[in-house]
Order: structure tokens, then C-alpha cells, then sequence
């Protein structure tokens, strides 16, 4: 476990709703991806990383089983980067006795409020061994040029 936890709560860029209960009541309630006839789980909240490098803002989202033409990245409004997709539930024989079933399926969708220097017209995706990565570059920052000004007298 990290000592230090990564969340959007501050992040003024993120468009996500922070509950302060989820991770409590995540361990206390059984989630329907735990009931083996459930159709579809909880698959909501994809785990998305977001870093940013002198160049780039760089996101990552572990999504094993997912194959890249299950997956979508747009960007919405100018600036909102769309990350969304669908896990399919595997396949169930009748002859099939399920003794747990805790990886999840179904639908996912996040959503980032980009910073003003983020090229969106460049973005780029990238799918690899169930990681997947979107990079979208930043402008380049126009230092103020400095005129000095000779005083006279």
C-alpha cells in the first residue's frame, strides 16, 4: 500500500466526484461482480495515472483482457480527453460450476479537463500488454522576452 495516495480530490482539472466513503464501503458491501449471476460488474472506475513531463501529459490505465478496439480515446469540447470502453464477460458454459468470480466487465468512461497548453490535435494512444497509454503534448511555454530599457540622466 502507498503511503502517499493518488486521487483527484484536488485537482481542480478532473471532472471525477470524490466520495470519502468509497473505499470503505468497496471493502463492506459485496460488489456485484462477487455474485456469480450477475450479467455484468462494476467496471466503472478504471485506475487511470496521470503524469506530467516537460513535454507531454501522460495518462495510464491497466486494462488487461481489454482489446484495443474495445477501448475509445476522444477528446470532447477542445479539452476534455475521454477515456471509455467495454470488458466482455467471458463466456459461460451451462456444465460450468463458478466458484468465485471477482474480475469485473462492462463499461467504462473517464473523463480530464486538459490544461491550456495541452496540444489535443496531437494526441496519441498506445495499447501494450494490457496498458494503455495516451499522450498529449504540451505547448511549448513562450518565455517573456526581456527588453532592457537604458535609463538616462
Amino acid at each position: 500500500m502507498s503511503l502517499v495516495r493518488r486521487s483527484n480530490v484536488f485537482d481542480p482539472f478532473s471532472l471525477d466526484v470524490w466520495d470519502p466513503f468509497d473505499s470503505v464501503f468497496r471493502s463492506m458491501v459485496p460488489s456485484p461482480s462477487s455474485a456469480a449471476g450477475s450479467k455484468t460488474a462494476a467496471f466503472a472506475s478504471a485506475r487511470i495515472d496521470w503524469k506530467e513531463t516537460p513535454e507531454a501529459h501522460v495518462f495510464k490505465a491497466d486494462l488487461p483482457g481489454v482489446k484495443k478496439e474495445e477501448v475509445k480515446v476522444e477528446v470532447e469540447d477542445g479539452n476534455v480527453l475521454v477515456i471509455s470502453g467495454q470488458r466482455s464477460r467471458e463466456k459461460e458454459d451451462k456444465n460450468d460450476k463458478w466458484h468465485r468470480v471477482e474480475r469485473s466487465s462492462g463499461q467504462f468512461m473517464r473523463r480530464f479537463r486538459l490544461p491550456e497548453d495541452a496540444k489535443t490535435d496531437q494526441v496519441k494512444a498506445g495499447l501494450e500488454n494490457g496498458v494503455l497509454t495516451v499522450t498529449v503534448p504540451k505547448a511549448e511555454v513562450r518565455k517573456p522576452e526581456v527588453k532592457a530599457i537604458e535609463i538616462s540622466g
